[in-house]
């Protein structure tokens, strides 16, 4: 019994060596989320088929950042007001 017939004599069940796409049979990059079993090349051309849709943030960027740092002061005095109105009332 040399090498050759021992090396992959036994099936693989288990690891990233046991499961391919469902679509094309490549074990590499596989997406495994949400039960999808796609490679990410698969994913990538039938996304918008299975219900994926890339959704983008409207965050508009100031030349020095001022527009962010609006909003997450505008964001975090929101929340401290509110924190405040629970500890006064609680």
């Amino acid at each position: 019994m040399g090498h050759s017939n021992v090396w992959n004599s036994h099936p693989k069940n288990y690891g990233p060596g046991s499961r391919t796409c469902r679509v094309c049979g490549n074990p590499h990059g596989l997406i495994r989320k949400y039960g999808l079993m796609c490679c990410r090349q698969c994913f990538r051309s039938n996304a918008k088929e299975i219900g994926f849709i890339k959704k983008k943030k409207n965050v508009k960027f100031g030349s020095s950042g001022r527009v962010v740092f609006q909003s997450l002061l505008t964001h975090f005095s929101l929340t401290s007001e509110k924190l405040m109105r629970t500890l006064v009332l609680g």
